[in-house]
């Protein structure tokens, strides 16, 4: 009965969710020999996940409207959690500069570590648990497509 419950806990644990979305990000690259082909094939629209920004609008994950750009940010993603976020010129454009405000409210914040700890370590296993279905629907979509073309049509 014991090992039954570690076995549980271990299958949930973050790490691997991290292993199982790796896992699934590298069978796509393998999978999809030419990702050029797909540039024009469209995302289903239950595929398209909305997110809340910081102004509590929405946006949406894949900008461009085609798996190729679905493709690219999963495997950005993926390369991130293996080595590490890039801090090169080209990311610090794009992340929102911390402010002495900003600062000042996170150290407010530390009566409740443990609390904001457990709220964000879920919150990272939900999303790394949805890229993984996304990689593989990713990868069964294309198979989809090469199947298609390799008929003739």
């Amino acid at each position: 009965m014991m090992q039954i419950t570690d076995s549980y806990k271990q299958r949930n644990s973050l790490f691997n969710a991290m292993n199982r979305f790796i896992g699934a990000v590298n069978n796509m690259d393998q999978t999809v020999m030419v990702p050029s082909l797909l540039r024009d094939v469209p995302i289903e629209e239950e595929q398209i996940e909305t997110v809340r920004t910081a102004s509590n609008g929405t946006a949406t994950y894949f900008q461009d409207g085609d798996m190729y750009g679905y493709y690219v940010l999963l495997k950005s993603i993926r390369n991130d959690i293996e080595f590490g976020v890039f801090q090169g010129e080209e990311r610090r454009k794009e992340k929102v500069e911390v402010t002495a405000l900003d600062i000042s409210s996170i150290e407010s914040d530390d009566d409740d570590l443990e609390k904001q700890f457990h709220y964000h370590l879920n919150g990272l296993h939900t999303v790394l648990s949805k890229l993984t279905r996304k990689a593989n629907t990713l990868t069964n979509r294309y198979k989809q497509e090469i199947g298609i073309r390799g008929c003739g049509l």
